[in-house]
């Protein structure tokens, strides 16, 4: 059977990052550009747009590697955790 007619799973080797590492270096690299990082996350989380995401450190390209539904999972969990 020709295997070109059937739907592939192609992954991309590399490396994975957990969330909360992302969150933290993201927040550090918006912290050292001045920015409010609470703020710029939450934009970015809100809207998906990466413009809130500062390109210092590679803190955008790094964030665009999670789907926003991780990091919001990371950040409920870690906060309900915290309340624990």
């Amino acid at each position: 059977m020709d295997r070109l007619d059937q739907t592939m799973m192609f992954r991309a080797q590399g490396e994975d990052i957990p969330a909360r590492e992302v969150l933290q270096k993201v927040y550090a690299a918006l912290q050292e550009k001045g920015y409010d990082p609470i703020n710029q996350l939450v934009g970015y989380l809100m809207s998906g747009d990466p413009v809130y995401i500062t390109s210092h450190n590679q803190a955008r390209g790094l964030i665009r590697k999670l789907e926003r539904y991780e990091l919001l999972e990371e950040l409920v969990r870690s906060y309900l955790q915290e309340k624990e």
